[in-house]
This record gives C-alpha cells, structure tokens and sequence, in this order.
C-alpha cells in the first residue's frame, strides 16, 4: 500500500493515477478528498498533517508514504515529526517528501527534508523548481482578454511539468535504489514569462498580450493567495535568480529515460483553462 498525501493537488492528483495504472494499491489523503476526486475503486481518506492522530490508521500496514506539504504550511512552521512517527508505528519503510530547489540554494531551510532523514530508514527528496501549473494563475485574464501580467518578463528559469514530477515520483515510490538520494527536478530548458505567454496563445491559437509587473504590483497580488514571506521569496527567484536556480536538471530524464516535457507541452495539454 502507498500512502499518497496531498491527493487533490497538482502533483497530487496524477501520482495517484500513475500509481493505480501501474497496478499499486493507494490510499489518497487530502482534507477535504471525496469519491470524485479519485479513479474509481481508489481509497481515499480525509486528513491533515497538521492533526498526525488521524493519519495512524492510514498509515498502519502501509509500505511507502508521498509527503507534500503546502508552502503556508511549512511558513506557519509545521512540523513533520507527528506524522513520521505515525508512520515509522505504521510500518512504513520508503518516505518520498516533495521539497523544493530552494533548499539546495539554501533560500529555504532544510528543517523537513532533516526530520525525513532522521526518521526513515528509506528517504527519498524531490525538489521540483517552478510549476508549470503556475500558469494557471492567468487563465482568468487570458480567458477574458487575452492578456498575461507578470513581474520580470524576460527572466527565464527551467519551470517543471507537475506531470513529470508525479511520473518522477511514481517511480520512486515504486522501485529500488532511490533510498538516500535528492534528485533536482526541472523542465529541460529556461523559459521566461512571456515565452510562456506566447506558447500559450500558440496553444490557443490566437496571440497573448504580455503586460509586465513591477514587483510591487505583483507583490501585492501575490499576497491575496499566498504569505508574505512566500511571496518575498518567490519573487527574489523570479527577479534574481541564482546560477543553480537558472540550471537545467537531468534527473528527470534520467528516472524517466526520456526528456522532460516542455511548458508548451502543458499548455497544449491544459489550454481548456485558457479558452
């Protein structure tokens, strides 16, 4: 049994069908998770990391467990260390924790990837850079007047399909030799803003107007949907990323054994949401 947690999200939502369609049993958790959220015959539970009580009977029997923790989560300080030892209790030997680039560029602290190590005999890190699906944040304006408003237009950093970070994942939780490991998970070239911009009018087949942001303007749109401490360091990689922020990772080609997928492969993939 794999143990999937945050199961309605981006990266969420197809590890759990990658894993059902390489014939693994699941458990998908999320708070508010219901039977459409889901392949049909999946288990599904509701629960929080923030209340590791609940999880106990989740995690009982269980072999492998996805950590993914929300970044408002990790800034109000939560801690992992409730549910790691519901799951050591549990029997769970292979922990894979999404975490993020910016523990290797030292942006963010390593806090949840040391309470993994030191807690399971099995660790795996991922740590994905920017989402592809961040993009989604654009589908309102490019719905209505086909227009994308973002800060740093022209600053071009190596953003990853969510596809492929499940894909990557997947095969994590599932073979061997991954134990001990932090694999860098990236797209397989730097694309900037309004490239982003236009391969989603390619996508729609009409052209994208790309307007650009002063940080202060996106700062406070940020802040309606994220903390400020977030939006801060969010907005430093955007305007100034670093030389490692900016390289492209083979990792997930090398798990995969094939090229990570572009961001106009998302954007054909999901342009509903742009039209």
């Amino acid at each position: 049994m794999i143990v999937v947690t945050g199961a309605t999200g981006n990266v969420g939502r197809p590890l759990v069908r990658a894993l059902v369609a390489a014939g693994e049993q699941v458990t998908a958790v999320s708070r508010g998770i219901s039977a459409p959220d889901v392949p049909a015959g999946v288990r599904y539970r509701q629960g929080d990391l923030a209340e590791p009580e609940g999880l106990k009977p989740v995690l009982d029997g269980a072999d492998a467990l996805f950590l993914l923790t929300s970044g408002e989560w990790v800034s109000t300080g939560g801690d992992l260390g409730g549910v790691l030892e519901a799951a050591r209790a549990g029997g769970v030997r292979r922990v894979v924790l999404l975490s993020s680039q910016g523990v290797g560029t030292s942006r963010h602290l390593p806090r949840l990837e040391d309470a993994v190590k030191q807690a399971s005999p099995e660790w795996t890190v991922l740590r994905p850079g920017g989402f592809d699906s961040n993009a989604f944040a654009w589908a309102e304006p490019v719905r209505t007047r086909r227009e994308v408003a973002a800060p740093f237009g022209d600053v071009a950093l190596p953003t990853v399909d969510p596809d492929d970070i499940a894909e990557v994942a997947a095969a994590v939780l599932r073979g061997a030799g991954h134990g001990g490991q932090t694999y860098e998970l990236t797209g397989p070239s730097p694309i900037s803003p309004r490239r982003q911009a236009a391969s989603i009018g390619e996508a729609l087949g009409e052209p994208v107007v790309f307007v650009e942001q002063s940080r202060a303007q996106a700062r406070e749109q940020m802040l309606r949907f994220m903390p400020e401490s977030v939006a801060d360091a969010t907005l430093d990689i955007l305007g100034a990323p670093t030389e490692a922020e900016q390289r492209v990772s083979p990792d997930v080609e090398r798990i995969l054994g094939r090229p990570a997928r572009t961001f106009a492969d998302w954007a054909a993939r999901n342009v509903v949401a742009f039209k």
